[in-house]
């Protein structure tokens, strides 16, 4: 149990990524908070993972400010205090610049960037109060390298990666690591129903595509993405700090 005793705060936790982290989590033994804007599937997810109570559900608007002091104020009725927290919450905007509006920019920042700010700075001073603790955000392969049609979206994980550096710096002689996981595609439901929106009719073809985008032929599955943050936000990882985990497939070795 690799992470018994630790309670967790996962945003967009009520579907794939966060999902999976929040499950993985919860299989080594951490309390679980599942922070999402669908507060009825964030319940119906928290009574399948805990019934007996280790998870709680809780409704996040991350672009909000309010709305993340109103689920802040939530946990802590519950006794909810969380020395891990994963910035997972995000959205895509496909598109080069041309193909991107201010208010398409805006919204990619409002989420991907004014959510992780948003939430990291209502738990951070509890968790340094309270000696200490492990934040994971989501960045992305974007973040690392320039992807075709993901201006918004690679602006946004770019500064999402900085971020997690920056907070790593600042707090960690008050017992904060920060790191981020920086991912290829990954096979959720959300790329499900962006094939079904953008390439009816020629849905199994792109999927391939897809998955050939990663040398390794597939994929990144949302249970892969949910053992690396185990590690990244138990005691095993107390060294790290500051630090992009990268898992792509093989995408950026060249091959």
């Amino acid at each position: 149990m690799r992470m018994q005793g630790k309670t967790a705060l996962v945003t967009g936790a009520a579907t794939g990524i966060g999902l999976a982290i929040t499950q993985a989590f919860a299989r080594e033994g951490a309390r679980v908070a599942i922070a999402d804007i669908d507060l009825a599937r964030a319940r119906a997810q928290a009574t399948a993972l805990a019934p007996g109570g280790a998870a709680l559900a809780v409704r996040m608007d991350v672009a909000d400010a309010a709305s993340v002091d109103e689920a802040c104020a939530e946990l802590s009725k519950a006794g909810f205090a969380p020395d891990v927290l994963v910035n997972n919450a995000g959205v895509i905007h496909v598109g080069t610049i041309l193909q991107t509006t201010l208010e398409d920019l805006r919204r990619v920042l409002r989420v991907n960037v004014e959510g992780v700010f948003n939430v990291t700075k209502a738990l951070l001073p509890g968790m340094i109060e309270r000696g200490g603790g492990a934040i994971l955000n989501m960045a992305s392969l974007a973040s690392l390298t320039a992807m075709h049609d993901r201006f918004a979206y690679s602006a946004s994980k770019a500064a999402v990666q900085m971020m997690t550096r920056s907070v790593a710096l600042d707090f960690v002689k008050s017992g904060i690591r920060a790191n981020c996981i920086c991912p290829a595609r990954v096979h959720t439901e959300m790329v499900d129903n962006y094939l079904k929106t953008s390439y009816a009719g020629k849905e199994e073809e792109t999927f391939r595509r897809f998955s050939e985008y990663q040398p390794i032929g597939r994929m990144i599955r949302p249970d892969e993405i949910g053992h690396m943050a185990v590690y990244l936000c138990s005691d095993e990882s107390a060294m790290v700090t500051g630090s992009s985990f990268l898992i792509d497939g093989g995408v950026l070795t060249g091959v």
